[in-house]
């Protein structure tokens, strides 16, 4: 038998014959029906002397079956052989190859470490998804290769993967240097320029609380990509965390600014102004009755396990806090607008889950009829004393309805001044549109947030549900005019899509940011100050308004904040002056949430690779992020200082 073996591996194979495949497979059969009717006239079981004989068969002799079964093998194999060979060839079955993308790791390696090599640094603790990312990434570039042979693969992609392979020469150290597009959509914005403040002595903004930037840009970090640039909002880093800024007392002022004034860890030359405000918190947040609507998304696209199992899941988790003084109505959108929960008390909590697990994907996108029978469902319920919201959840894909986004926008701005707000739950990557989600939400008076995980959603919904849900102040705006006699520039650090014109603050007719209960607002403005290295020349011809000798003042800046409480039309005013009691010589000396913002400020500039925190590296932003980690209940700040080592591990070193 062993000498047919061997013959049998020196002939070659043949080539896929369709009748020869039919015959090994009559004669397999026939042998398999001969072998069960023989089977089946004995006892189960071997004796004692035929077990003997199997084991020791080259000794003893070969029996029939012995011979048949590697036979018909040997047959079978020399004819799935190759038609596998083919099928692996021929079929999209076949793993693309990577030696383009490994040959170019290679020699862009090789080139560049005579030049300048790499670190040996210990690697961060970062997530599993991480850890497993480089390897996806060079396959994705791989295929990029593949597909388009001819051309040089996108500018993205291939310098992500060179950033994770060598050390550029001739780059600063933590630089930026590429970005891997997701093809989600975010609005284009540049960074704030540095105003003079002889120009334009007065800054105008509204507030933002929205964080969707922030679980965005994490998610992009842990699957081993750093994000595009229009997708880092730095605020919405910066108001992601909690801080414990000062209470106020009461709901009818329900601010109570901070303001501090210190060096910039970036620059000794310039000072930073933080601005901390804290929303009033009442005691027993869920007291207030809500009429809840659920706007879902089951189109097509949110068939993903990060889309819509995802999304059901968060929503269980606002559900089990609701009680019989609420109300929750569930819409959904895909093709045409469906109603599958009407209006129900909030402690029939059995009919409300199970219509959510109800839920499944499928079919095309009709968001404008699915936000018009929403907001009918909630004006139907409305409860003139509590809060009255639609919550839409999606991941941003509109493409039918409404093909207008404009008049998207003032159907919402309608039913915002009748009293029913909107938010906004953002789920997946790949098509979401961060821009028209974004848009939605300021219009309907609402937040915006980015679910990347059932942790966030747990955030969003049940630790911060107050802020959610509950506002307690609309319309907040802040304005602040800086002294030409001490500050010659500023720059606001965020907050770049949120600018208002000057004249906008006393006008109550121009929309602006909300807050809920317990929210933390934090704004942080760069100044250079009177005698300082200057950042633009002065004027050769013309006045120069850079100093104006008459304002002889301790004072740096004066500072207005505006709002509107609940149900009124009027505005309130709230100021105050910026002198040198605000000072403080030493960053180190404040408390651990200034310096922990700061951390956040850095690390959000640092990401939309601004030249100002140049000098400013991960390894410092993190050091700043320790000293300032202070109370972390969550572990949320624990977890961005290993973010932050996680972007040093994607950058250049």
């Amino acid at each position: 038998m062993e000498k047919k073996l061997e013959r049998l591996k020196k002939v070659e194979t043949p080539a896929a014959d369709s009748e020869a495949k039919k015959r090994a497979a009559a004669l397999a059969m026939a042998a398999f029906d001969e072998s069960a009717e023989n089977s089946s006239k004995t006892f189960q079981g071997m004796s004692w002397s035929m077990r003997l004989m199997s084991i020791f068969t080259p000794l003893k002799g070969i029996r029939l079956m012995d011979i048949r079964i590697p036979a018909t093998a040997a047959i079978a194999a020399l004819l799935i052989v190759p038609i596998s060979w083919q099928l692996m060839n021929n079929t999209s079955l076949t793993p693309p190859p990577i030696s383009d993308g490994r040959a170019l790791q290679t020699e862009k390696k090789d080139k560049d470490e005579t030049l300048s090599p790499l670190k040996n640094e210990p690697a961060p603790l970062v997530s599993r998804e991480l850890a497993i990312a480089e390897p996806e990434m060079m396959m994705e570039a791989a295929d990029m290769a593949m597909e388009a042979p001819a051309a040089a693969p996108p500018a993205g992609a291939m310098a992500k993967l060179a950033t994770r392979t060598m050390s550029a020469p001739g780059l600063m150290q933590d630089q930026v240097v590429g970005y891997m597009q997701s093809g989600d959509q975010f609005e284009s914005f540049d960074d704030a320029n540095i105003k003079l403040t002889g120009d334009q002595p007065v800054s105008t903004f509204s507030i933002d609380v929205d964080t969707a930037s922030y679980a965005y840009v994490r998610r992009a970090i842990v699957n081993g990509r750093l994000p595009q640039k229009d997708a880092v909002r730095t605020e919405e880093l910066i108001n992601y965390f909690d801080y414990d800024y000062a209470t106020p007392p009461s709901a009818d002022v329900p601010f109570a600014p901070q303001i501090s004034v210190y060096p910039a860890p970036w620059n000794s030359a310039r000072q930073l102004m933080h601005v901390a405000i804290k929303g009033y918190f009442p005691e027993n947040v869920m007291a207030q009755p809500s009429n809840l609507v659920f706007l879902i998304d089951t189109s097509g696209s949110m068939n993903d396990t990060d889309k819509l199992p995802l999304l059901k899941r968060a929503f269980k988790l606002l559900v089990e806090q609701m009680d019989e003084q609420d109300t929750v109505s569930i819409v959904t959108y895909a093709g045409a607008a469906g109603v599958v929960l009407e209006p129900t008390n909030g402690n029939e909590k059995r009919k409300i889950l199970d219509a959510l697990d109800n839920l499944s994907p499928g079919g095309s996108t009709a968001g404008a009829a699915g936000i018009e029978t929403a907001y009918r469902l909630a004006n139907e319920a409305k409860n003139n004393g509590g809060v009255n919201r639609v919550i839409l959840a999606t991941d941003g894909d509109f493409n039918v309805g409404i093909s207008e986004p404009e008049a998207l926008k003032d159907f919402i701005k309608q039913k915002r001044d009748k009293g029913i707000s909107l938010s906004v739950l953002g789920f997946g990557e790949g098509n979401y549109n961060d821009a028209l989600m974004q848009a939605l939400a300021q219009n309907g008076d609402g937040n915006a947030s980015y679910i990347d995980s059932f942790t966030e959603a747990r955030k969003v919904l049940v630790n911060e549900v107050g802020g959610t849900l509950q506002t307690i102040a609309r319309d907040v705006k802040i304005q602040v005019e800086f002294n030409p006699a001490q500050i010659s520039a500023y720059r606001l650090i965020g907050y770049e899509t949120r600018a208002l014109n000057r004249e906008d603050f006393n006008n109550d007719k121009v929309d602006a940011g909300d807050v809920g209960a317990g929210h933390t607002v934090t704004a942080i403005y760069e100044l250079t100050p009177v005698g300082a290295e200057q950042p633009v020349d002065p004027l050769r011809y013309g006045e120069n308004t850079q100093v104006n000798a008459t304002l002889e003042s301790d004072e740096l800046a004066f500072f207005k904040l505006r709002y509107k409480l609940p149900g009124a039309d009027e505005s309130t005013l709230l100021e105050m002056p910026v002198n040198q009691a605000n000072v403080a010589a030493d960053l180190n000396a404040l408390s651990a949430d200034i310096q922990f913002g700061t951390a956040v400020a850095g690390y959000g500039q640092k990401l939309r690779g601004n030249d100002v925190v140049s000098d400013f590296s991960f390894d410092d932003i993190a050091a700043l992020a320790r000293s300032g980690r202070g109370v972390d209940k969550f572990g949320y700040r624990a977890e961005f200082i290993n973010l932050v080592e996680a972007a040093k591990s994607l950058a250049t070193n």
